[in-house]
């Protein structure tokens, strides 16, 4: 299973969408627990996929190195704002399988959501990390929000040369804070005019790269859409969330998802008194999603949304809008997809991505 390890909760920028004030969070900055604690529990997962996040999971690097150097995991994963990357020393960078980073598409629209000089930072600190020999899955990952063209944000990430990131995710501003819209003028309009109009442009971009090239784009809401689509897998949270996706609070508490501080009912146990087996299955999407049309591709999107409703049902189907166009654009290009397979223009294995979970949500 995945397990978020929020080493810390403290950041060291006050992002936009975020804010970044852990006071108004009811656990501690940092860690309340030992490591030998979390390696007791992780103990009873024979197959553990660690991800270190914060806060800025950065601002606690002898943890991370502790929890390396003391805890078998089959895979290491990074969530981080990039600005802090020279300090993992090259010991531990090669050990990480992926590292998602922060950057939210081109200079001017990063900056704005995150600081004056941050895009360059994650720039100059994103090559260092491919210098110093780290091989794995470079994530480039955004947050998307009113100032986002979506299209030239997404399509500016995945031509850079250098450095070259493997895959672009991204995530919607939405439904995590009241009241809603805090940081749109409008919107509706923002959705029907800007986002789905690019989300539509995007997917002709990335079938136009594989019918001309062979080549496939690493954008990571079309892969794992298109491998569920092609694999006719079960309806699921892509995510994860208190299935095989877990975090544990500095304070120990284990949580369904990494930001479900203030939900009750995704509070699962404390690693001193709960073992991993207990786990899986005890909270499900619920309200309108299961009888949802679109369930099938999207298996509720996002279980914090779905349990806390904060933009009320009306906002939330609102953001629906966004999954049902994007869905309906992965279906248009379906066949031509099946086809460049069927002819070894693209390879299946191409598609399937990603091989185990990474922390990427799937869905926006």
């Amino acid at each position: 299973m995945l397990y978020f390890v929020i080493v810390t909760t403290r950041c060291n920028l006050r992002c936009m969408y975020c804010g970044n004030d852990p006071s108004l969070l009811s656990e501690p900055p940092d860690l309340a627990y030992s490591v030998k604690d979390l390696r007791r529990f992780l103990e009873e997962d024979e197959d553990p996929i660690i991800c270190f996040y914060g806060g800025e999971p950065l601002l606690a690097l002898d943890v991370i190195e502790e929890v390396m150097d003391s805890i078998e995991a089959r895979r290491w994963i990074l969530q981080t704002n990039g600005l802090l990357l020279k300090r993992l020393r090259r010991r531990y960078l090669t050990m990480f399988d992926t590292i998602l980073v922060s950057i939210d598409g081109r200079p001017e629209v990063t900056d704005y959501y995150r600081g004056r000089g941050v895009y360059e930072k994650v720039i100059e600190n994103v090559k260092d990390i491919r210098s110093r020999g780290f091989r794995g899955d470079i994530i480039a990952r955004m947050a998307v929000s009113g100032a986002t063209d979506i299209y030239r944000d997404v399509v500016h990430l995945l031509e850079l040369e250098n450095p070259k990131f493997d895959h672009v995710h991204w995530q919607l501003d939405v439904l995590w804070d009241y009241p809603p819209y805090q940081r749109y003028t409008d919107f509706d309009s923002w959705v029907d005019n800007v986002y789905n109009p690019g989300i539509s442009r995007l997917v002709n971009y990335w079938i136009d790269n594989m019918m001309d090239k062979g080549e496939v784009k690493g954008i990571v809401p079309f892969l794992g859409l298109m491998k569920h689509m092609l694999l006719r897998q079960k309806p699921r949270l892509h995510c994860g969330a208190g299935l095989d996706a877990f975090a544990i609070a500095p304070s120990g508490r284990i949580m369904a998802c990494p930001v479900a501080y203030d939900v009750e009912e995704l509070h699962l146990g404390h690693i001193k008194t709960t073992r991993p087996r207990e786990l899986p299955g005890r909270v499900n999407i619920s309200g309108p999603c299961p009888t949802c049309d679109l369930y099938w591709a999207c298996g509720g999107r996002c279980l914090y949304a779905n349990k806390t409703m904060l933009w009320g049902l009306e906002g939330f189907c609102k953001v629906c809008k966004t999954v049902r166009h994007l869905v309906s654009e992965l279906l248009r290009v379906k066949p031509i997809v099946e086809m460049l397979i069927r002819r070894h223009i693209v390879e299946l294995d191409q598609l399937i991505y990603p091989k185990y979970n990474n922390s990427t949500e799937i869905i926006p």
